[in-house]
């Protein structure tokens, strides 16, 4: 199979491609077939979970475990044929966030209550959001130091920085990345996907709406007609494919661990086992911080795993959304309203993954690399920074560099960008665990800021069978 059709058009010119597409229909095949009585929608999607990361090993082995994996042809062609899955699920989930978050938000406000405060929920929101990152990066910065990420280098890094290859991207000021979120063109916001800007254009809408109705009903009904069609219509069409998760999750995964090195990862090596344990500190503390509003931990972890699940192996806050928002009102009760604005909020401001964590551990990393001292005022500094410059960074996968670079600009690093060449080398396997923190971080956030309003459904967040026929249901 040596000719332009086989290697340049259909993708599969070696046996060896064959065989692993060959295997992923057999794998998907099976995960399909499994029992729906002995087997739920979450438990489907850990072992999906497991099978992807055997399966992308898998693919390494017979590669021989390379150093470039995708120079080989097998891998460039296993992995794109698995990317027509994986990464076609979870554009079918992101087709929906524009239509979600527009439609869900003004849905909220023209069907809420005349008491309900729309401005407590809004400085509520982002209170909690800021506390909950500037937690996150303080816990970077403390392993990152504890753990002296980067200090191997020596003092001879910084003609390194001098006379590297990478370029840091352009930083804005905080003025203009605030005006930034402020949309002048809703159609411009919806095509760059800043969902801050759709919330306050939605919300205006939905004001407008809601004072309209008081005068003029009879004009307005047809428009909160149809605003509460589509709301019912999107959800419908967001569960309809939130059901195949499962099987996107293998592809999703395979091509993570298949498509690096293991001599890549190995170099960074430290700064994975940081972030992840990083992760996990900070998980910790999500956890205590809805015990301590009263809510049990585990129950939240439980009915949230598929969640973190599709966050970690799909790597995009943006594209889980609407599982986001699903989990939150089918699953743990929390009030729509909640649930759409804390929600949709997260994935562009104060992701406490992508814009808390990693940018602190790149603050130390380099700092350490160039030779520094990392003393209190570089902490401090970078806690503000890093803190005020998460807003507006777009949960979208890639992200967090710009978010390392605004932290090491306004830390005084910028012309050491290129020292986290190495860490941006292998940027899909330490994406994971921060897109996963990015999204159960807005969970945790919800939790808190509507029980905070009295609005928590505890019934349905204690019942671990609420939501369950959502997601696994057959309806179409």
């Amino acid at each position: 199979m040596n000719n332009v059709f086989f290697e340049q058009f259909l993708m599969i010119s070696e046996w060896k491609t064959v065989a692993f597409l060959g295997a992923l229909v057999v794998i998907l095949y099976l995960i399909n077939m499994l029992p729906k009585k002995k087997f739920n929608f979450s438990a489907k999607v850990m072992i999906a979970t497991v099978i992807g990361l055997i399966l992308g090993l898998g693919i390494q082995f017979v590669a021989g475990f390379p150093t470039n994996p995708m120079d080989l042809k097998f891998v460039r062609e296993t992995t794109l044929w698995y990317s027509l899955l994986g990464g076609g699920f979870i554009s079918l989930i992101r087709m929906l966030v524009i239509p979600l978050v527009m439609v869900s938000i003004i849905h909220v406000i023209i069907n809420m209550n005349e008491d309900a405060k729309l401005g407590t929920l809004v400085k509520r929101s982002l209170v909690v959001t800021l506390f909950m990152v500037a937690i996150s990066v303080g816990v970077g910065l403390v392993l990152g130091n504890l753990f002296e990420v980067g200090k191997i280098a020596g003092s001879g890094a910084q003609i390194v920085a001098d006379q590297g290859t990478g370029k840091i991207r352009e930083v804005k000021n905080i003025v203009d990345t605030l005006k930034a979120l402020i949309p002048s063109n809703p159609v411009e916001a919806m095509v760059k996907l800043n969902i801050v800007g759709l919330v306050i254009f939605s919300a205006i809408v939905g004001v407008a709406a809601k004072r309209m109705s008081k005068k003029y009903m009879a004009v307005v009904k047809p428009f909160y007609d149809l605003v509460n069609a589509g709301q019912k219509i999107i959800v419908s069409m967001a569960m309809s494919i939130i059901k195949w998760m499962p099987l996107a999750v293998v592809p999703l995964l395979a091509n993570t661990i298949a498509q690096k090195g293991i001599g890549a990862i190995a170099e960074v090596g430290k700064f994975i086992a940081v972030l992840y344990l990083a992760t996990a500190v900070m998980f910790v503390i999500q956890m205590l911080a809805v015990s301590l509003f009263g809510l049990n931990p585990f129950t939240y972890v439980k009915k949230s795993i598929s969640l973190m699940i599709l966050a970690f192996t799909s790597r995009s806050s943006v594209g889980c959304l609407p599982v986001t928002i699903s989990t939150l009102t089918s699953k743990l009760g929390v009030t729509e309203s909640t649930a759409s604005f804390v929600a949709s909020f997260g994935t562009t401001a104060g992701m406490q993954g992508c814009a808390g964590i990693f940018p602190a551990l790149t603050i130390i990393f380099v700092t350490n690399m160039s030779g520094h001292a990392v003393d209190a005022t570089l902490i401090v500094m970078s806690i503000i920074v890093v803190a005020i410059s998460s807003l507006g960074i777009a949960g979208i996968p890639g992200t967090a560099t710009m978010a390392a670079s605004v932290a090491l600009s306004g830390t005084g690093l910028a012309s050491m960008f290129s020292l986290i060449n190495p860490i941006l080398a292998i940027d899909p396997i330490i994406d994971m665990p921060r897109t996963m923190l990015n999204v159960i971080g807005s969970v945790t956030n919800a939790l808190m800021v509507d029980k905070s309003l009295g609005g928590l459904n505890h019934e349905m967040y204690q019942d671990m069978n609420a939501g369950l026929d959502t997601n696994s249901s057959d309806e179409e």
